[in-house]
């Protein structure tokens, strides 16, 4: 029987694979190669991609239960908390998404921390609270700058709210 150490690798090239069929399109090869990856040496990154992958088919509810395993493995992990946010929002659920936002501005482990203040502007600027909008459209655009990553997304969005925020503004009164 192989020992527990000696799946690592193993899973980390199933996982590797399942990545490269995700990217191509293959969801349901994917799914059997995260699963498989799971199953070998379950990690927080194997059950975050296998929730993206089934969130591709609108597999929502299942895709948020398989991120919360992933936080059980590793709660520093960010990717989880902002897509937990993210299927929320798609759900339609905007108010329970901010909580899982927040948590992934904050986690620990994290190469994108510019997505959950971007997904916090879309649901601010959804409730009309343009101010707070702002706010996060503005933090995901310094947040993608600190990587050396351009996100026009939120660039576009900071513009387009910057422009609600000018339109709502009383004309000043002349004396």
């Amino acid at each position: 029987m192989q020992q527990y150490s000696d799946r690592k690798e193993p899973a980390e090239r199933a996982f590797a694979q399942a990545f490269r069929l995700q990217t191509a399109g293959n969801l349901e090869e994917a799914e059997r190669l995260y699963r498989r990856s799971i199953a070998l040496y379950p990690t927080a990154e194997a059950f975050t991609f296998l929730a993206w992958t089934l969130s591709f088919s609108n597999r929502l509810e299942e895709a948020v239960q398989l991120c919360h395993r992933a936080i059980e493995i590793d709660p520093d992990f960010g990717n989880p908390y902002n897509d937990i946010g993210a299927y929320f929002i798609q759900l339609g659920r905007l108010e329970d998404a901010i909580p899982w936002l927040e948590r992934a501005k904050h986690s620990k482990r994290y190469d994108c921390y510019h997505y959950p203040y971007y997904n916090l502007g879309r649901i601010y600027e959804q409730m009309g609270r343009f101010p707070q909008a702002l706010a996060e459209y503005s933090g995901a655009v310094e947040r993608a700058r600190e990587k050396q990553v351009d996100y026009p997304h939120a660039s576009h969005a900071v513009k387009r709210v910057e422009a609600i925020l000018r339109n709502q503004t009383p004309p000043q009164e002349t004396v």
